[in-house]
């Protein structure tokens, strides 16, 4: 089936392009939803006529895509601390959304969590590289360092397994 995209759509393509989906990726998803409108000979039209309009639309967001990744790669790093054991292991895992939060805290930066990917769980002290994916075509990287704001004492019972999984 042949359909229009309204929105960007990963791995598919962008506003305005015309794709070849399958029948019941187009009925159960990208209709429903509002991603995409079949293909017809009115829509094609009217897609000519709008074209310049998205075109637009996608260039202004492409230049703040562009100025946004600049200003988080001038930040360079995110440092956060979180409570700890002593063997450096978190009490918890930092998610997206928690670095999503942070990064606007502290830099006043704004991000969708859906766009932040991390190559590694953290769930650790230490360095993770964190990908923001602010378009389709603008991709940039940012530095984590994870510190303990609090050494707590593990218990004996969390030491043991811990020695056992190392042997």
């Amino acid at each position: 089936m042949q359909v229009i995209l309204k929105k960007d759509v990963q791995n598919l393509g962008e506003a305005g392009d015309i794709v070849n989906v399958k029948d019941g990726y187009a009925r159960n998803f990208l209709l429903p939803q509002s991603v995409a409108e079949v293909a017809t000979k009115g829509a094609l039209e009217n897609r000519e006529k709008n074209l310049a309009r998205i075109k637009a639309k996608q260039e202004k967001l492409h230049a703040e895509a562009l100025e946004t990744a600049k200003k988080i790669e001038e930040f360079a790093k995110l440092e956060l601390s979180a409570k700890a054991g002593e063997s450096g292991k978190l009490f918890g895992t930092i998610t997206t959304k928690k670095l999503a939060e942070e990064l606007l805290a502290k830099s006043g930066i704004e991000v969708d969590r859906k766009n932040v990917s991390l190559n590694a769980p953290i769930n650790k002290i230490g360095e993770y590289k964190m990908l923001i994916k602010l378009t389709s075509k603008v991709k940039c990287e940012l530095d984590v360092v994870v510190t303990a704001s609090e050494v707590l004492k593990e218990s004996v019972e969390e030491v043991e397994e811990s020695a056992e999984t190392e042997e």
